[in-house]
């Protein structure tokens, strides 16, 4: 992605020069679906970005330019509804940064990008972050950072109909450079872990399967966690939701819950007790040990909380008997999007080749493969 062609198209068009935003996609190297579960999650912002050209229109109306799409969308700020499709995630932004008291006027705006949609990078939570803090320094709003994260979280529940938790929007806002975040999704209170291994690449290899977060399975699981906490709060009052349960507190239970409902419950209160002892691991450098946990999420995400398919587990398979590999596992929402490898740099070429090679001999499909770095938050481009 080019951000002087994007200034430039920009330039031609509106003939003033815009303010540049660049908004990073995430990758969670462990803690898969623990976040509406108020349990840790340990992500981190990652170089495959979208960028936002944007400047005052000078009245009620807002124009957006979705330069790959070749989409246009318009609207006024005082008949705003929804739209349709990626439209849903601007106007949900600007609809709750009005709705949260915040003087936002009339924009242009042109997107631009390279976080592969669908392949569970959280482009979504890459263009709200774009537009809530994009429109809040661009008039000058002073949102909150934490506010910020909420009003993505928000358009995405209201606008496009998908109870996400709050990690994507998170560390999108309070990404750093060479940092892992772990998050607390009860408190919102996060802790930065170094990544910083020289001689390991974090690989996405994607399964080229495209999946919506907005699909049923996401919110069924979501449903089933809270069936699950329904059923142990009639034992144990105190607990709220699955970061309050212990494998103990499951295996009590065993014969009230049934048995789908404790496999996902099992996962999540397996997932959190990772995430912890992934933190460990990154204090100690004890790479090899945070691969063994990545493998385990993904036997987690696959027998247990069944988000996974064929093509991820295939992918992950493949690693196995691979030296250049630490970890691997599934990662997003699931059926679909990327596997995230660790993979040491002498052994990247080999590995690109072989995983291209045998995924494509398997299902006649050429996987992408990007390899990237832990980068900053959303930021103003000087």
């Amino acid at each position: 992605m080019q951000l002087d062609a994007l200034r430039r198209a920009f330039l031609n068009h509106y003939h003033t020069e815009p303010l540049l935003i660049v908004s990073p996609g995430r990758v969670n190297l462990i803690g898969e679906h623990t976040d509406y579960n108020e349990g840790y999650v340990l992500p981190g912002a990652i170089d495959k970005t979208i960028a936002v050209a944007l400047s005052p229109s000078g009245n009620d109306t807002c124009e957006v330019h979705a330069l790959k799409l070749q989409q246009t969308d318009r609207f006024q700020l005082s008949t705003l509804t929804r739209g349709e499709g990626w439209q849903n995630y601007v106007r949900g932004v600007v609809h709750f940064l009005l709705h949260n008291g915040y003087q936002v006027q009339g924009f242009h705006a042109m997107i631009d990008g390279d976080i592969p949609i669908g392949s569970g990078l959280s482009s979504s939570a890459a263009l709200e972050g774009a537009f809530s803090f994009g429109l809040s320094e661009l008039f000058q709003l002073r949102v909150a950072p934490l506010e910020l994260a909420f009003i993505g979280q928000q358009a995405e529940h209201q606008y496009v109909g998908v109870r996400c938790g709050i990690m994507d929007q998170y560390a999108n806002i309070f990404g750093k450079r060479n940092q892992l975040i772990r998050l607390d999704c009860r408190s919102l209170k996060h802790v930065y872990y170094p990544f910083q291994f020289p001689d390991y690449r974090i690989v996405l290899c994607n399964s080229m399967v495209h999946h919506s977060l907005a699909s049923s399975a996401y919110n069924e699981r979501r449903q089933q966690c809270e069936e699950g906490v329904a059923l142990l709060k009639k034992y144990h009052p105190e607990v709220k939701t699955l970061r309050d349960v212990s494998q103990a507190m499951l295996h009590e239970h065993i014969r009230e819950i049934p048995p789908q409902i404790y496999m996902r419950c099992m996962y999540v209160v397996e997932e959190n007790e990772r995430v912890l002892l992934a933190g460990t691991c990154l204090q100690e450098a004890n790479l090899e040990m945070f691969g063994e946990l990545m493998y385990a999420s993904h036997t987690g995400l696959q027998k247990q909380y069944e988000v996974s398919c064929e093509e991820l587990d295939y992918l992950v398979e493949l690693t196995l008997n691979r030296e250049e590999v630490i970890g691997a596992r599934m990662m997003g929402g699931g059926f679909g999007g990327c596997t995230i490898n660790i993979v040491h740099r002498d052994g990247l070429e080999d590995f690109k080749q072989y995983m291209t090679s045998q995924y494509e001999k398997k299902f006649h499909r050429v996987p992408e493969i990007y390899v990237g770095q832990i980068v900053e938050g959303v930021h103003v481009v000087d």
